[in-house]
């Protein structure tokens, strides 16, 4: 399959304007399967570790008032790219956002993609979304589209993997990957933080496309996240639950307060002038006995004394994040479950996240 008839979700003989999409990719190589080495050196010399996410999926969205359409339900302006000059390939660009309900409530986290084209062709983007939440994502755009030119449709073709550096460095010191023009893959840098590396999509089913790079174990991914404080999908964002603020969005490059209108602007921005957040999502590390199951997400945490500091959000393991209030998490905290008793907490603050909130 062409890689315009790719990206347009078409078959290569579909009529309409010839799409000239310019990609980033590298080269093709063949992966061994490794462990991710988040604590010590590259095994067997590899320098990146992919993971498969198999629980996110994309959507696309296209057409001549795609990015108006976007910017009225999105907390963040859109990677906006510039047409490729000749034949020549230029960057893919990616940004971190939320939709969120009336209430300001988070409902979607999503990653975009926004396409590179020639000055004659349609705005086009690819929003990364909880698998879950596909159907939700799409019937949520197309209740909003109204009147405007916009194709929303599923974009099966291609499959996202994470890449992280396999080695003691994280990934903000990590060398760059290289970067060519192939139109089977788009490569760009996690638009959330350094820490998280690198985003791939790619059509490719058994292989990553990083040279030099091991598949990895989707467990170490997420407890790897979940060391560095970043939540992803629904479970570590229950749509109409969380706020955007209190999950950090703004750390996370996730949200413009410049920016036009969108939905839940209000409370959102209020809150933001405002300047007090008196809960935070933490990383957290549990000690002690866990349960079979792992901890229930809303568990209570809990301080020494027995005052309520927060709730139990997701984890894996013995890694996870936790809603706390920030006054709560210097001191010694716990849980209680009721298959193996009193369970330790320690909450920890990420070293990229502003100095002022440390």
């Amino acid at each position: 399959m062409a890689a315009a008839a790719l990206l347009r979700g078409a078959t290569p003989g579909r009529g309409g304007p010839a799409w000239r999409w310019r990609l980033r990719a590298v080269p093709r190589r063949r992966l061994a399967h490794g462990a991710y080495c988040q604590g010590g050196g590259p095994k067997g010399g590899a320098a990146w570790a992919c993971f498969l996410l198999g629980e996110r999926a994309l959507v696309r969205v296209r057409g001549p008032d795609s990015a108006p359409f976007l910017l009225g339900l999105l907390t963040n302006e859109l990677p906006l790219p510039g047409p490729a000059a000749g034949s020549a390939s230029a960057p893919a660009r990616a940004s971190y956002a939320h939709f969120l309900n009336v209430q300001g409530r988070t409902l979607y986290d999503v990653i975009l993609y926004g396409l590179l084209e020639h000055s004659d062709e349609q705005p086009t983007f690819l929003l990364e979304c909880d698998t879950s939440v596909l159907d939700a994502l799409q019937r949520h755009l197309v209740l909003h589209r109204i009147r405007r030119r916009v194709t929303v449709e599923p974009c099966p073709e291609l499959r996202v993997w994470a890449v992280l550096p396999c080695a003691s460095e994280d990934a903000s010191r990590a060398a760059p990957l290289q970067e060519k023009a192939e139109g089977t893959a788009i490569l760009t840098r996690d638009p959330r933080t350094a820490r998280m590396g690198w985003r791939l999509l790619s059509q490719d089913e058994g292989s990553a496309l990083v040279p030099g790079a091991r598949l990895g174990d989707l467990q170490d991914y997420h407890r790897y996240r979940y060391q560095q404080g970043v939540p992803e999908g629904i479970h570590d964002l229950p749509p109409g639950v969380a706020l955007p603020l209190e999950s950090n969005l703004a750390f996370m490059n996730g949200i413009s307060f410049t920016k036009g209108c969108y939905i839940g602007q209000e409370l959102t921005a209020r809150t933001h002038h405002m300047g007090v957040i008196r809960k935070r999502l933490f990383p957290v590390q549990l000690s002690g006995p866990l349960p079979v199951g792992g901890v229930a997400p809303g568990t209570s945490v809990l301080t020494e004394s027995g005052q309520a500091a927060g709730k139990y959000r997701a984890g894996q393991g013995d890694v996870g994040l936790a809603l706390l209030r920030a006054e709560k998490v210097k001191g010694p905290l716990h849980i209680r479950t009721s298959e193996s008793g009193l369970v330790a907490l320690a909450a920890s603050v990420p070293d990229w996240w502003p100095t002022a909130t440390k």
